[in-house]
């Protein structure tokens, strides 16, 4: 058995793979590398996402079909389907309120410390007032207020619908980054892809209309055709800035 990569190691590996060979990948550890990636840094601990991990060669080849025939969808053994969720934010609101119950110990509300009002407070009050939005009037709405009252104080400012939907993506691509990157450390490689007809994907996997896909990734073993090129990527001191 191959040794697990170190993290530094894993991420060198990782690559795009665009052709997979003709060789099977264990079901398990592939679903054990989305374990890990729930493990993810998510926006207010809301982990607005979820993953739909595909086997069924059938559904393989219809999800290939509606992302072009993409190689890195048409040789892939599995696929990962990651899908933000921004809908279900009063679902995930009420799970974190009630966990934080648990941790408080057996105890009336009236005895919790600042410190565990204050994290109710974020979870009862701030993450509603974020998050509701009607027909994206309200965002608008809270988009002017907060700015006028960042004129005298720092404010979150991000908060129309258009905002929460990027805050949704955001966590879901840290998400896919800890898959993508356990997947290597196993020696498994991927394919992340943006290139898909959403509708027709939803419709495959059967997907509520309020649900967003983030990325749809291929994965298999690395043919050795299956990376296009070497690596590039432009100079480091173009993008580090030391302030």
């Amino acid at each position: 058995m191959a040794v697990e990569k170190t993290v530094s190691e894993a991420i060198h590996y990782r690559r795009s793979v665009r052709v997979f060979k003709n060789e099977a990948i264990d079901e398990e550890k592939v679903k054990q590398c989305l374990g890990l990636a729930t493990l993810a840094a998510t926006s207010s601990n809301m982990q607005l996402w979820e993953f739909y991990h595909i086997v069924d060669s059938d559904k393989i080849q219809k999800i290939a079909k509606a992302s072009f025939d993409q190689n890195a969808a048409k040789t892939a053994k599995q696929l990962v389907i990651v899908v933000a969720r921004k809908d279900l934010w009063r679902k995930r609101k009420e799970a974190n309120i009630t966990f934080l119950k648990t941790q408080f110990g057996d105890k009336k509300e009236s005895e919790y410390s600042k410190r565990e009002k204050f994290a109710l407070n974020y979870y009862q009050k701030i993450i509603p007032t974020i998050y509701t939005d009607f027909w994206g009037i309200l965002g608008r709405i809270k988009y002017l207020a907060f700015h006028c009252i960042g004129l005298f104080k720092p404010i979150y400012r991000q908060a129309r619908q258009s905002d929460m939907r990027i805050v949704a993506h955001k966590s879901a691509a840290l998400a896919a980054q800890n898959f993508m990157i356990s997947m290597a450390a196993i020696n498994y490689d991927t394919c992340p892809m943006e290139g898909f007809d959403s509708l027709r994907v939803k419709h495959i996997i059967g997907l509520p209309n309020g649900s967003e896909i983030n990325m749809i990734i291929g994965c298999g073993i690395r043919d050795e055709n299956g990376i296009y090129g070497e690596r590039f990527r432009v100079p480091f001191d173009q993008v580090y800035f030391k302030l």
